[in-house]
């Protein structure tokens, strides 16, 4: 990663800025999500920036990927997200990054197995498809059904998504519009079996 925060990172304050900078690599910037809080509150209720993120030290996924891309982005690099789309389920958001020109994607969950994933998937779709085995609800329902293309958070500047003391309401109902690629073609409900359901309840939060 590069070391030069972008112009449009000035908004922060220097001690957030330092925290960034020191965030300068994908593994970094996980560990730092792993360690935070996870805030149980459902999506529709808080939708905090990048700043509330440090100041709190709580997020969900979202959250947590508006603290993820400010990272990448103080370090020169694009604050790249996709939107996983779930039936009976939440959706997931992943921040992207590139290396030697395959993708690795970081995030916050609850759930093991959908958090981070080295850079070696060669297209989004099989990054994406790392994460369906994994991706499964309470009742343990695979349930990941699309993606979005990239998204890159710079286009929601006028939000303030990095520094507003707001919920950010306007992001999530702007990523509901954006085209997603289904990757099914079956109806047919799928489940985890134990193994697999109980080993991606490692370290939930309850």
């Amino acid at each position: 990663m590069s070391s030069n925060p972008l112009k449009s990172a000035e908004s922060l304050d220097a001690q957030e800025i330092r925290i960034l900078r020191r965030l300068n690599t994908p593994l970094k910037i996980q560990k730092f999500l792993d360690e935070l809080a996870y805030n149980k509150e459902r999506h529709g209720e808080t939708c905090r920036s990048a700043r509330r993120v440090l100041r709190d030290r709580t997020a969900h996924c979202l959250e947590a990927a508006f603290l993820a891309a400010a990272a990448l982005r103080v370090n020169g690099e694009p604050p790249l997200i996709l939107d996983l789309e779930a039936v009976r389920d939440d959706d997931h958001i992943l921040v992207l990054f590139r290396e030697n020109q395959c993708w690795g994607a970081m995030a916050k969950s609850n759930y093991a197995g959908i958090r981070f994933r080295e850079p070696v998937y060669r297209s989004l779709r099989e990054l994406v498809m790392s994460y369906f085995e994994h991706y499964f609800n309470p009742k343990g329902e695979k349930t990941l059904r699309a993606y979005s293309r990239p998204i890159n958070l710079s286009r929601f500047d006028r939000y303030r998504w990095m520094t507003s003391e707001e919920d950010l309401w306007e992001i999530p109902e702007r990523l509901l519009d954006i085209p997603h690629t289904p990757i099914l073609t079956t109806s047919r409900r799928m489940f985890a079996d134990t193994r697999l359901y109980q080993s991606g309840l490692v370290g939930r939060a309850v």
